[in-house]
């Protein structure tokens, strides 16, 4: 009976310890999250930060929409089925949500993406303005209370003792059967009522590996003190094992405390739970979004020819003629076209209009992926955005070149025999056509979407191409706000410009590369991006302070961050000559290659003592050009859109230009059905491989040839057709 009583005490002694650490955990939380509030009410501007997140839901879901009208008859029927599902699941949830339990679900970490009721709580929390307004005044209750609502937990656990103990002391009754039915007959419906779908597919943030950690601390202590007073009041026993230990024969065995048939008093036996993933954070990459969705993946490394290692990621249509290249921007991945789910993506809209998509990843990752294995941190990430355009992409579209030409070789063969005829007209033209030529002997048209960094990237790789009479064997361009111009920023970027450009020569070689080193501080940034989304106050002040730091850009900067390429194995980062090319860039107000420092290096690099300036070199540009900018953008703000435009419409180039009212992450992180749209739309216009096309390529390479002739005689007049459209007006 002593040790029955001493064992309940130590029991209502560890979950008293265990409740008041979870409540002063929860205040602390509640404290920082009112605090945030407070914060954020005082800061100017915020609205116009904060009104870019759709119903202030701080993060991007795997999961799209309903079905937009313009792919309803594109969309494959098996992902129409999952979203068809999904679209069930929403309602379901809804239905079976309890009501009058908004009050818990407001700090209760959410699930992940690929769960329903994230979205419910964030809807419950943000969704209802007079909701903020409430919440100071329940904090100061919470803290008024919470002394009594000590005591009552107190009273509730020394209940549920006694209560523990009549109802073992029953079990000796003919009736415990009948209980015990009862009892586990209820259980099932209260814990999936109370805890199934709040605990569905979650990640932690810091605050809850803070109380796990204390709350597993806790049990390991207590589990000492229970066995202490199990051997003092044992004292026979602890004679037994330690005359055994003397004489050699120690038991090696674990041993398992099990209840006796008949024993007055029988012990359950505790079952050990076994954390397999204890850090428990969404390392997801683009291939698990994509094949959980239902989409065939290829995954092809790619080597370029100054030995880095590259992830082309697929898509397949190994049948189709028609193929896309997307390529992200920087600090991103290929998982930035995915991350909108089956409908809201740019890769899943390309794939279900039939393309075979790619998607391209630039170098520049923690893991360094090299083929030599021994490559220093200093020696990988020194690079410029020149690399990106002069290694990276012509690895990547040869790469893909080589795999349709040898997917549809039979093709390729017929279409040669088409245009056999039609050579003699294009050698009598007195422009280079190498290019034109390539062109229409491949199988397949080759479009390619790119973002930010992605498309001045993409245009220096076609311009380079270009001088150097190598084909490019692109058909369209794309570009989502693309980098390039850079000088009409805001003053936070300006200062940074100056600072770089100032002490770049002497940072370069001590910090090479700007990412996060230590797997332990890529764990932190992933849960701290939990943690911004389970307490939306602090999130919204976060998303405010970065929003600043662009200029006032409303990109879902928290939500990014939340992605699961932010993981603690790997994730993006960029070189710090990329950012000195950057702001060579912006210095300079023109579009070109980086800058060595010394016109020796220069003359080495590009045989003039000044780097290469690409936006003199548009009328290489042999392709049409789709430029979007976003009116919100205030990263790349359209006036730096439109000066790309301005200078290929006066070098000839087939240009159109159009602006959506969008951030600059809102191209590639939201979902905007009307961008799809227009993308769409404009990679159609890319003419199908077929007849007609040699006549296509003549009238426009004269049309080039006459521009290029007005330019050079300052005539300064220019080329009819070229396709100009209203910004603010997307083309059919």
């Amino acid at each position: 009976m002593l040790q029955e009583f001493v064992d309940n005490v130590i029991a209502v002694i560890k979950e008293s310890v265990k409740t008041f650490t979870y409540e002063t955990l929860n205040n602390v939380a509640r404290l920082i999250n009112g605090i945030s509030a407070l914060l954020l009410t005082l800061l100017p501007g915020k609205a116009n930060i904060l009104e870019g997140i759709s119903g202030w839901e701080l993060r991007p879901a795997f999961r799209g929409p309903r079905l937009p009208r313009w792919m309803e008859s594109g969309v494959s029927s098996f992902n129409e089925f999952i979203h068809e599902l999904s679209v069930d699941s929403d309602s379901e949830s809804i239905a079976d949500s309890i009501p009058g339990d908004d009050e818990n679900e407001e700090f209760v970490c959410p699930p992940s993406p690929m769960s329903q009721s994230s979205r419910l709580s964030h809807t419950s929390s943000f969704g209802r303005r007079d909701r903020r307004l409430r919440r100071p005044i329940k904090y100061a209750v919470s803290w008024i209370i919470w002394p009594v609502k000590f005591v009552l937990s107190l009273l509730l656990i020394l209940f549920n003792a006694v209560m523990f103990r009549i109802s073992r002391t029953s079990a000796k009754s003919p009736e415990s059967p009948y209980l015990a039915r009862n009892i586990s007959a209820k259980k099932p419906i209260h814990m999936k009522d109370q805890v199934l779908q709040r605990t569905t597919d979650r990640r932690r943030g810091v605050f809850e590996d803070v109380h796990l950690a204390i709350e597993i601390f806790i049990e390991s202590v207590f589990d000492v003190v229970h066995k202490g007073a199990h051997y003092v009041l044992s004292p026979s026993e602890v004679w037994q094992k330690l005359f055994c230990w003397i004489r050699g024969h120690r038991n090696s065995d674990v041993d398992v405390q099990t209840a006796k048939i008949g024993s007055d008093n029988p012990v359950p036996t505790e079952r050990k739970t076994v954390y397999r993933h204890a850090l428990n954070t969404d390392s997801r990459t683009c291939e698990d979004v994509i094949t959980e969705l239902g989409y065939p993946f290829e995954a092809i490394k790619v080597v370029t020819s100054d030995g880095y290692v590259l992830l082309l990621e697929r898509i397949p249509r190994r049948d189709s003629r028609k193929v896309v290249l997307l390529q992200h921007g920087v600090l991103d991945s290929s998982m930035g076209w995915v991350s909108n789910g089956v409908v809201g993506s740019p890769a899943f809209a390309a794939y279900d209009q039939g393309y075979d998509v790619f998607l391209g990843n630039l170098r520049g990752l923690v893991s360094r992926e090299h083929i030599d294995k021994n490559l220093s941190s200093s020696k990988y990430w020194k690079y410029s955005v020149n690399e990106h355009g002069m290694k990276d992409m012509p690895a990547i579209i040869e790469e893909i070149h080589k795999i349709k030409t040898s997917e549809l070789g039979k093709s390729q063969h017929h279409a040669q025999e088409e245009t056999e005829d039609q050579n003699d007209n294009i050698k009598n033209l007195e422009i280079q056509t190498s290019q034109e030529d390539v062109i229409e002997d491949q199988p397949y048209k080759l479009c390619a979407v790119c973002h930010s960094l992605g498309g001045a990237v993409m245009l220096m790789y076609v311009v380079t191409s270009r001088i150097a009479q190598k084909p490019h064997r692109l058909s369209r361009l794309v570009l989502l706000s693309p980098a390039g111009f850079h000088e009409d920023s805001n003053v936070v970027f300006s200062i940074v410009e100056k600072i770089i450009l100032f002490v770049g020569p002497i940072l370069a070689p001590l910090i090479p590369g700007l990412y996060i080193p230590t797997r332990f501080f890529r764990m932190l940034l992933n849960k701290l991006a939990r943690d911004f989304h389970n307490y939306p106050a602090l999130g919204g002040l976060v998303q405010t302070l970065m929003g600043y730091v662009v200029g006032g850009d409303s990109s879902n900067w928290v939500g990014v961050l939340g992605l699961p390429h932010y993981n603690m194995d790997d994730m993006p980062g960029v070189s710090f000559h990329v950012v000195l090319h950057l702001a060579q860039i912006k210095r300079t107000k023109r579009f070109q290659m980086y800058d060595y420092g010394s016109a020796a290096a220069n003359m080495e690099a590009y045989g003039t003592p000044e780097p290469l300036d690409l936006g003199a070199h548009y009328g290489l540009i042999d392709i049409p050009m789709d430029l979007v900018a976003g009116q919100r953008d205030r990263v790349i703000s359209p006036t730096m859109v439109k000066k790309h435009y301005k200078l290929m419409r006066k070098a000839g180039v087939e240009v159109s230009y159009n602006e959506f009212e969008y951030a600059h992450l809102d191209f590639t992180f939201s979902h905007r059905e009307e961008l799809l749209s227009y993308v769409m739309s404009r990679l159609h216009l890319a003419a199908d491989p077929g007849k007609g096309r040699i006549k296509q390529t003549t009238v426009r390479l004269r049309r080039q040839k006459k521009v290029q002739s007005e330019i050079e005689s300052d005539c300064g007049t220019e080329s009819r057709g070229v396709d100009e459209e209203v910004p603010g007006e997307p083309n059919a």
